[in-house]
């Protein structure tokens, strides 16, 4: 009967693992079979197999990831047992080779940068292609560990899974174990207990009757796992009296769905390009498009990276530097929930999980329009193989009936116009699945050269499960609006999310400089005016980082350039971009506070630091589990001179979120943005001569006779 039990629950691990965390089910290819066999998915616009580098930026192909893991494996110090591989990248050139190569020159020397772990230690390793060994070893002294990989997922749930009091403190909830969903969510740093090991925790959910098994969360009940002995070293089981929120109105798939929602049906609705689109993709990752060049590629941490973007300048046709290299640097999601089951709930999405490795493909005609074009990321797994993610990135124009300038003039006689000229704009696309949350990166340019950055959310809530029905039954009513009741025995928890950007621009090169303007009231002198105030501009030019930390302020507003003191426009103005914030909420968290040490990087806004190639991510090379003594907190306390220098600007956005009912049981996307403009960039307005839009230009298309009284 003993063994009957344990081949039951064998088989129930694994049917299990394979659905318990959305990283675990997303498609990876790893032999060329298997990408044969679900060609079907989509149109591959690049053959992987036998792709090669085009520009020295251009990520890791298949061949060179295979080539590096060789590498590895024959390389003595880590070949007697090989490591789990947790990041295996392109090494990026360095910038000044990067700005120096045109196309048609060599490609500089190809290097893959790997962070490995093996007995505890996070292995810092250069493996160089050409020469075929590895020409840099290092071992971190950092606080933290690298990101989880996939098997680490699966491991810490499959232990959790074999634990003995698990399967009766299911039983006693009455959930079936062919029911139960456990994830694993990482566990910040909470002190000298949670030291010198790799843990995780993993929380528990019934699916029964729906696929949405969030909404019915198994409160109170938590196992700590250590991850490289695998065994769970902590077992909290405190809900047993909070009842398993019911499955009705959970599922939110279409096929689910029993009736259409009440409201007008919205007919097809599409882009009509009759000429196709009007950029290119060439080499792979280069994309062409109006007045912008850039190169685009997937990255396993960061998401998306943008880098080399360029504008031509529409007086002089030169090919102009905008931003040497963009993305999503960390991502921070504190909870606010003291709970056993929930202070440790502070994610930090890009440095514990990945973007890009938890990039979804895409979906046609409803993530991306038609004539996208679909990126594929080409990644590395945790024994250092290459698979493929299909589509995670989508390139597409999108024209949504904005305006790019107008003017009528109907009161003049002898001057009447009226003029108006369409937005068409150029969108790169990627979404990533972090557990529970779905994040959409936009990166969208415009022909008169802005670049607006956006950040949607969407996906389900992280809920708590509550004794309570309606907030009429709670105890203490004035805890309703810290505890929000989303539906029957559900409570969307209270959190923030921080999103960084790291945004290494290079306006017209790469010294450049960052300039604080600020709105300053002045009032005036007796009998100087009949006003009696005014709002006056005052320029401040950081010399160091301390002058560049921004806290945003509603009542002391100010403006932001990063500009090029050596280029002038020709009425003497130093040519830039202006920042133009968006998503401004703070963290509210004490400074002390464990979460907030290790997401310092919020403290403010901006930050502007000295470019170094070694600090790119906010949070620290190695996040999980970190201290917080490797952010861009503790960079910038050396306060180094950033005036007429190659520098980075960091941007944060926030979002406080309260949940309330329309977010169950799936969130409409909510979204922000940031802004980067010209400003005395261009010698005039740079799309004054685009042309208007005409009839002529499109198909005619009328609706059919059954339709036509409908409009």
């Amino acid at each position: 009967m003993e063994k009957l039990t344990i081949l039951l629950i064998s088989l129930l691990l694994i049917f299990i693992v394979s659905r318990s965390w959305p990283p675990l089910i997303t498609f990876k290819l790893k032999l060329k079979g298997s990408f044969e066999q679900h060609n079907f998915w989509f149109k591959s616009k690049i053959d992987h197999f036998s792709e090669i580098p085009h520009h020295p930026l251009d990520p890791l192909t298949i061949e060179e990831i295979k080539r590096a893991r060789a590498i590895l494996f024959s390389y003595r110090p880590l070949s007697s047992t090989f490591p789990s591989i947790h990041s295996l990248t392109l090494e990026e050139p360095y910038k000044s080779q990067v700005l120096g190569w045109k196309n048609g020159d060599p490609i500089p020397p190809r290097k893959a940068f790997v962070i490995a772990l093996l007995n505890g230690k996070s292995h810092l390793v250069t493996v160089d292609l050409g020469l075929g060994r590895v020409t840099r070893h290092e071992i971190s002294s950092s606080s933290g560990y690298p990101m989880l990989t996939l098997d680490d997922i699966s491991k810490a749930v499959e232990v959790a899974l074999l634990y003995p009091e698990l399967a009766e403190s299911i039983a006693a909830r009455g959930v079936a174990l062919s029911e139960l969903v456990c994830i694993s969510p990482s566990v910040g740093w909470y002190g000298p207990n949670e030291e010198g090991r790799r843990i995780v925790k993993v929380q528990c959910f019934s699916s029964g009757n729906t696929s949405n098994f969030y909404m019915r969360p198994i409160e109170g009940l938590i196992l700590t796992v250590d991850l490289d002995k695998r065994e769970v070293v902590k077992f909290s089981d405190t809900g047993r009296a909070i009842p398993v929120p019911r499955a009705v109105n959970t599922d939110y798939r279409y096929s689910a769905q029993e009736k259409p929602p009440e409201m007008r049906q919205l007919n097809p609705i599409s882009l009509v390009q009759p000429n196709g689109p009007s950029f290119s993709v060439e080499g792979g990752h280069v994309v062409k498009w109006a007045n912008w060049e850039f190169h685009l590629r997937p990255d396993p941490r960061a998401g998306m990276v943008i880098s080399r973007a360029t504008v031509r300048d529409s007086e002089t046709g030169e090919l102009r530097s905008v931003m040497y290299k963009g993305f999503a640097s960390e991502f921070f999601v504190p909870y606010m929930d003291l709970d056993e089951g929930w202070y440790f709930k502070t994610y930090m999405d890009v440095g514990e999980f990945g973007l890009g490795a938890l990039a979804s493909s895409l979906v046609p005609l409803n993530d991306c329009p038609n004539y996208s074009y679909y990126m594929d990321g080409v990644f590395a797994a945790s024994d250092g193989g290459p698979y493929i993610q299909p589509n995670v990135i989508c390139i597409f124009e999108r024209y949504a009936g904005d305006v790019s300038w107008r003017h009528s003039e109907t009161l003049i006689p002898g001057l009447e116009a009226r003029e108006a000229r369409r937005k068409v704009t150029l969108v790169a696309r990627m979404a990533a699945t972090v557990g529970n949350y779905d994040y959409t990166f936009d990166w969208e340019f415009q022909t008169d050269g802005l670049i607006q950055v956006k950040v949607g959310l969407s996906g389900m809530l992280m809920v708590k499960g509550s004794p309570y029905e309606n907030v009429q039954t709670m105890p203490n009513q004035e805890e309703i609006s810290s505890t929000p009741l989303v539906s029957e025995n559900v409570i969307g928890v209270v959190h923030d999310h921080f999103v960084t950007f790291h945004l290494d621009m290079d306006i017209d090169g790469p010294n450049n400089s960052f300039a604080k303007v600020d709105l300053v009231k002045e009032e005036t002198l007796p009998g100087e005016s009949p006003r009696k105030s005014y709002l006056k501009p005052k320029r401040h030019i950081a010399k160091t980082e301390n002058d560049a930390k921004i806290k945003l302020d509603l009542y002391k507003p100010s403006e932001f350039y990063l500009i090029n003191p050596s280029r002038r426009s020709r009425l003497g103005n130093p040519t830039g971009y202006k920042l133009v914030p968006g998503g401004t909420a703070a963290s509210l968290l004490d400074a002390l506070d464990p979460p907030q040490i290790r997401s310092a990087f919020t403290n403010n806004q901006i930050w502007v630091t000295p470019y170094n190639r070694s600090e790119q991510w906010a949070g620290g090379l190695l996040t999980y589990q970190s201290k917080g003594d490797d952010t861009l907190a503790v960079w910038s306390e050396r306060n180094r001179p950033i005036e007429n220098k190659d520098i980075v600007l960091w941007y944060t956005m926030g979002f406080h979120h309260i949940p309330c009912q329309e977010d169950f049981p799936i969130m409409p996307t909510v979204t922000s943005s940031f802004d980067l403009k010209p400003a005395n960039f261009f010698e005039r307005n740079p799309i004054l001569r685009i042309p208007p839009a005409f009839e002529h230009d499109f198909p005619v298309c009328r609706p059919s006779s059954e339709n036509k009284n409908k409009y």
